[in-house]
């Protein structure tokens, strides 16, 4: 996990920072996580809201607003120093730095998600099982995963391992973890899945 901190922590020395992407990339980000992602949420001004891999707060920046509170979990200190920068405004967002399948969460949530995170996680049985734990009954879990099938990150002289998601499987696991599928779709790019407990 450490080449995976390293990497974004580089990102940012590198000032590569998608909270101010123009827009022609935030809409090539939204082939991911875009508006019909952030709806799936269903999200409103009593929700408690954890997003697992925050990164620099791109897509907090648009849940925030929405939820009573957002928590947010990401590994690399760098990224969180620039998403407390990034969120400053927000007075309901608390940020750890942690690694989300070792950090002990003291409460429940009403919405989970993640977007492009979980190919960081190798065992991703264990991670939606951990999710399921900390989802509040009736609470959803809306996922975007990559469909890109590399087993690595290229990028500079960096080359970073993860573990490509499979669509089967993440079905498969949401299954095993007692949560409900209730919607999958896809995007140009990703596979979205919306889970009840």
């Amino acid at each position: 996990m450490n080449e995976v901190i390293d990497h974004y922590d580089k990102l940012i020395e590198e000032n590569n920072d998608p909270f101010y992407d123009p827009k022609p990339l935030r809409e090539y980000m939204d082939k991911w996580d875009g508006i019909d992602f952030i709806k799936e949420m269903q999200l409103a001004a009593d929700k408690k809201v954890l997003e697992i891999g925050i990164g620099t707060g791109r897509i907090a920046n648009r849940v925030a607003p929405l939820c009573k509170a957002l928590v947010g979990i990401d590994m690399s200190p760098k990224t969180i120093e620039k998403a407390t920068e990034n969120l400053i405004r927000y007075n309901n967002i608390i940020l750890y730095c942690a690694d989300f399948m070792k950090y002990d969460f003291d409460c429940l949530f009403d919405v989970i998600y993640s977007s492009l995170t979980f190919m960081h996680i190798k065992e991703k049985q264990m991670a939606i099982s951990k999710v399921a734990k900390l989802m509040k009954s009736n609470a959803r879990l809306v996922l975007s995963i990559d469909k890109n099938q590399s087993e690595y990150i290229q990028m500079d002289n960096r080359k970073i391992k993860i573990y490509p998601d499979n669509r089967d499987e993440i079905c498969s696991y949401i299954e095993r973890a007692d949560l409900q599928l209730k919607k999958q779709y896809e995007t140009e790019f990703a596979y979205i899945f919306v889970a009840i407990k």
